[in-house]
This record gives structure tokens, C-alpha cells and sequence, in this order.
């Protein structure tokens, strides 16, 4: 039961960074929109501007920095998940004003706005979803013995066992690979 409860608070954490970082997302898209901005431009600058506070406040309050894993990589993982993130929720946006006039931006302002907001709602459900995931695999060190606690009493794996799976882990040797090629001077 002590899993499921901090499954839930992470989950709960995440979920407070993410609202913060979807009103700055969305408020900022909402604000450059009214001003006639390309609702790809503008939900790419929002998106950017929300990502720099999602990174912070997640890598502060929600995943912890594992000490097997450079902070270069920890960056690098971030930013290529949300380079991802950015191209489905651009995607996303694209499709939900696609067939409407060149100039609706200006000439059909209501509906575009509209159309594009639905677009990411839609976009930002499916881009949390996606965060969470290779986040929660690639960055947070708790995912190999989480997995172990949803097994019944006699499945689990002993301890020795986890830690062989941990050993053999992508997410592990990438941040051992990680702390090996790190440039001298950079934090570990």
C-alpha cells in the first residue's frame, strides 16, 4: 500500500507542476493569440516559455536527481522529450484549425481561437501523458523496485534480484555511460 500512496503523491506533484505549466502555457497562447499571432507560433512560444518552468519545478519537486545519471543527461532527456512533446502538441494544434482559411487568424478570429484552444486541451492530455512516461522510466531511479511492489507476496523478486535488474537496466547504464563521458568541471 506505501507504493500505491507515493504513486499518488508523485503523481499529485506532477499534476500541481503540470496546472501551473499549462496556465502559463495557455494563458500565454490565449494572450498572443488575441494580438492576431499564427496559433503555431503562438503555442510554440507559450510552450517553451512553460517548458523552462516545467523543468525546474519538476526536477525540484517531483523526479529526483539520481546519482547515477549526470546532470547533462537529465537535461538532454528532458529537452529530447519535450522536443516531442513540442511536435505533438504542434501537431495536434495544426490539425485542429486545418481546412480553415489562410487569414483566419484575422477573419474568423472566434473560431480559430476556439478551435484552437479545444486543439490543446486535446494536446496537452496527450503531451502529459507522454512526460510522465519517459520521465518516469529514463529519469526517475524508483521505477525497477515500484514494479516489483504491485507483485503478489511470492512473485517479488528478492533484493539481490532487483539489483541485477537494475544493473541490466537501459535507464541505469545510460546514466553510468553518462557519469563516464561527463567533461571535466561539469557537475555530476
Amino acid at each position: 500500500m506505501c507504493f500505491v500512496r507515493k504513486l499518488i503523491e508523485q503523481l499529485m506533484k506532477f499534476g500541481i507542476v503540470g496546472v501551473v505549466a499549462f496556465v502559463i502555457d495557455y494563458g500565454l497562447m490565449n494572450l498572443l493569440l488575441a494580438f492576431h499571432l499564427h496559433n503555431i507560433l503562438a503555442s510554440t512560444v507559450s510552450f517553451l516559455i512553460s517548458l523552462a518552468f516545467n523543468y525546474v519545478a519538476s526536477m525540484k519537486f517531483v523526479f529526483k536527481h539520481r546519482p547515477d545519471m549526470a546532470r547533462w543527461m537529465e537535461i538532454l532527456i528532458f529537452v529530447g522529450a519535450s522536443v516531442v512533446g513540442l511536435f505533438i502538441n504542434e501537431v495536434i494544434i495544426y490539425i485542429s484549425t486545418f481546412g480553415m482559411n489562410h487569414d483566419a487568424m484575422i477573419t474568423q478570429h472566434t473560431e480559430y481561437m476556439i478551435r484552437t484552444n479545444i486543439g490543446k486541451l486535446v494536446a496537452t492530455a496527450v503531451v502529459m501523458v507522454w512526460n510522465f512516461v519517459i520521465r518516469k522510466w529514463l529519469l526517475d531511479d524508483t521505477h525497477t523496485n515500484a514494479m516489483n511492489r504491485l507483485r503478489s507476496g511470492d512473485k517479488k523478486l528478492t533484493p539481490e534480484q532487483l539489483e541485477a535488474k537494475w544493473e541490466r537496466s537501459f535507464s541505469h547504464r545510460l546514466g553510468l555511460w553518462s557519469l563516464d563521458h561527463t567533461p571535466d568541471g561539469w557537475p555530476k
